[in-house]
């Protein structure tokens, strides 16, 4: 009976881990975000109703062209929960990403959300890579109005190929999908990851290590 009531609890436990796995479904009409509030949750505390506007809704810009002049040669103008309140616990959220020609958006995870993205204008090489012990690419060379999906948490990324600039809009399954980009994080963390463990795990010398993370 004692082994019974174990895998019961057992199972129970796995599924409530699935379902808290994503943002909480909202249990009103909206849960504007009150980034003021003095309540610390797991999200945004609730603005009060009686004070809430249209405007809570409401994002512009996404027509704008993003200023691609930096080192990776794109640039993202996001529209999450920070720029529009409304979305806090209807887990979705928005993005526009600008590439200027061979431009890449480097690989990088999502820690809380699925991207689906859509070429508005150009030609995207895209890809992500499964876990280990596979590790196995998965590439697609996209057009105008081709769409591609990211799973939540897989390394991915996005390249220019065209002699022109490109334009994708992506939607991501979280009001906050979070982002961590590969060579900042391992390479430009704050306090530095001790060289001589990165050099080990790259399996390279200590000194490619120190010039790689002077760039960071």
């Amino acid at each position: 009976m004692a082994s019974h009531n174990f895998l019961f609890f057992a199972v129970l436990i796995a599924i409530c881990a699935v379902v808290l796995a994503s943002d909480s479904s909202p249990l009103q009409d909206f849960c504007v975000a009150d980034p003021n509030g003095p309540v610390l949750v797991n999200g945004h505390a609730c603005k009060d109703p009686k004070l809430v506007q249209a405007n809570d809704f409401f994002f512009s810009g996404l027509h704008l062209p993003g200023n691609t002049s930096n080192a990776v040669g794109s640039r993202v103008t996001p529209a999450t929960v920070a720029q529009i309140p409304g979305l806090n616990t209807l887990g979705i959220s928005l993005v526009r990403v600008d590439y200027a020609p061979w431009g890449i958006n480097p690989p990088h995870t999502h820690p809380r959300a699925t991207e689906i993205l859509t070429v508005i204008e150009g030609t995207l090489e895209v890809g992500f890579v499964t876990s280990n012990p596979e590790n196995l690419l998965l590439t697609k060379k996209l057009i105008k109005g081709d769409v591609f999906v990211f799973p939540v948490g897989l390394v991915h990324f996005q390249r220019n190929v065209g002699y022109t600039n490109a334009v994708a809009i992506a939607a991501l399954s979280s009001q906050n999908p979070g982002v961590i980009t590969i060579a900042n994080a391992v390479f430009g963390s704050t306090p530095a990851i001790s060289n001589d463990l990165l050099a080990k795990s790259f399996q390279v010398d200590i000194k490619t290590i120190d010039w790689i993370q002077s760039k960071f």
